[in-house]
């Protein structure tokens, strides 16, 4: 993906009433008609800046989660749309040094998110590093299932004394 692709294009107003199915069946459609019937489960989306950029819109990060996407690197990231995308339990990782020359969807690509490198082919590069706090809300599938499984076990992750 190039630069500048904004929630509207990954989750379009006209179908935001429907179900998160309908909804994700439109997720690019503006930029890449077939998107949604091509991705694959565990596919990584690569892009420029600015990815996710305009409005706060949660759903722009569930279409991609409930699409298969296993995450999302780019040169850089709207805020709220990464944060949105971290609490769902789907890596939006910014990489400034991201070169896509020569990148199509067949080159081969793989995400290391807690050492924080990205392969693309033959070439690396390092990826923003997530905090220890980040990658283990991730690996239990996002803010809520994270927040259930510390209250399971008793913990809350918070320590110091109340006063």
């Amino acid at each position: 993906m190039g630069d500048g692709i904004d929630t509207d294009l990954l989750a379009p107003g006209a179908y935001m009433s429907g179900s998160l199915d309908t909804l994700s069946s439109h997720c690019l459609e503006a930029l890449r008609p077939d998107f949604a019937s091509a991705v694959r489960p565990g596919d990584i989306i690569l892009a420029g800046a600015s990815f996710g950029i305009g409005s706060s819109r949660e759903q722009a990060a569930e279409a991609l989660k409930h699409l298969g996407i296993r995450a999302i690197i780019a040169r850089s990231l709207g805020g709220i749309f990464q944060r949105n995308a971290l609490n769902l339990g789907l890596p939006a990782i910014a990489c400034p040094a991201l070169d896509l020359d020569g990148v199509d969807e067949f080159t081969s690509t793989d995400v290391d998110i807690a050492a924080g490198s990205l392969t693309i082919g033959r070439r690396q590069f390092a990826t923003e590093a997530l905090p220890d706090f980040l990658l283990a809300m991730i690996a239990d599938g996002g803010m809520l299932a994270h927040l259930s499984s510390q209250h399971a076990a008793g913990t809350t992750g918070v320590k110091g004394d109340v006063t």
